[in-house]
């Protein structure tokens, strides 16, 4: 069998209709997915999923790759007002904070987002530097280009806590001085059951060594891959809203995270996923907790699970453990206006303890 056929071959079965159960299970439940309401009035129709934006930056990370970056700066800011940096997940873009966005712009906070390398407007990072600690590197640099002075509230998703947990191994010294707050949202410092990520991308629920042989044999020919995950348009949303989601969302949210995911490159995907393997930070997790802390995440997560959550609480001092029932993955969008509350409560925090100290 040609190579081309082979990895056809891989690809279908591991975008199998098990993600259903059966090719009338998959089409069932895209036909109920479409007849769901779109979003009310309560999530700001009048500004559409993904389209917050603001003036381009470009930081120029340590191996020299561009990372897209915007700041909104609101109108009037008090002196050591801090500003919150949102860091996003796997396969995602920093339009996954839409509603914390949103709400950070009402509350006249001062925000900084960005694409991780190699995802979203950001350049395209070689594969020897996409690791869990090249992220903790990129944070810091955007730290230092972007919000050189005052203090710094990080709330990371996904891969993007783990982006935070990076940074606070690399440099401890940090955190207590310019970072003084933090929010880790469904993710982990290791233990991770990697198949679990391919499920919204190659929806296939396979261990940990038949992930690794699947991604390796599928990165041989990305493109292929591309154009089968675009051909399998119906099975890809029916698995987005199976593991990104606990609840019936609104179809709206499925489109849009679907949408990012199927915007990154396969090849992206296939780079990446060696670092969630061999994570094993939950040693460096201590040091966050010299400053206030939530951990946060829904009961529901199928890709990394409340247990991580439970972890990282036990493990760092004094945090606060946000389980948000039914909630899956994509809590940021699910539940929006309970992290909403939640971000507000932690940079209250951050005021009380900065007067306090």
């Amino acid at each position: 069998m040609s190579p081309r056929r082979t990895i056809a071959g891989a690809a279908l079965g591991a975008a199998g209709l098990a993600a259903a159960g059966t090719v009338v299970g998959v089409s069932r439940h895209r036909r109920s997915l479409s007849r769901r309401p779109g979003p009310g009035v309560e999530d700001h129709p009048d500004v559409p999923l993904g389209s917050l934006r603001a003036d381009a930056l470009t930081v120029v990370a340590d191996d020299g790759v561009p990372l897209h970056v915007e700041v909104d700066e609101p109108a009037t800011s008090q002196p050591g007002d801090p500003t919150v940096v949102l860091v996003h997940g796997y396969a995602l873009t920093l339009d996954c904070w839409h509603f914390q966005r949103l709400h950070l712009r009402r509350a006249g906070v001062r925000t900084v987002l960005y694409d991780q390398r190699s995802h979203g407007r950001s350049g395209r990072s070689a594969r020897e530097h996409a690791t869990i600690d090249q992220l903790g590197l990129d944070l810091r640099r955007i730290l230092d280009e972007v919000v050189p002075d005052g203090p710094v509230v990080v709330v990371g998703h996904s891969m993007g806590g783990m982006t935070v947990v990076a940074l606070a191994e690399d440099h401890p010294e940090l955190f207590g001085d310019r970072v003084v707050g933090v929010g880790l949202v469904s993710t982990t410092a290791g233990g991770l059951d990697v198949g679990r990520l391919l499920l919204p991308v190659v929806p296939a629920k396979i261990g940990l060594p038949i992930a690794q042989r699947t991604i390796a044999t599928l990165a041989r020919r990305p493109q292929v891959v591309d154009r089968i995950r675009r051909l399998g348009k119906s099975v890809a949303m029916v698995a987005t809203d199976l593991f990104a989601f606990g609840d019936d969302v609104p179809a709206a949210y499925v489109e849009f995270v679907d949408a990012m995911l199927s915007a990154t490159p396969y090849e992206v995907v296939a780079e990446f996923f060696p670092a969630f393997g061999g994570l094993d930070k939950f040693d460096a997790v201590e040091v966050i907790g010299r400053v206030p802390t939530t951990v946060l995440c829904g009961t529901a997560d199928r890709l990394t699970s409340i247990g991580h959550s439970r972890k990282l609480h036990s493990r760092i001092a004094e945090s606060r453990l946000v389980e948000v029932e039914g909630a899956g993955h994509m809590v940021v969008l699910e539940r929006h206006e309970q992290v909403d509350e939640e971000l507000d409560r932690l940079l209250a925090a951050v005021r009380d303890e900065r007067v306090a100290g």
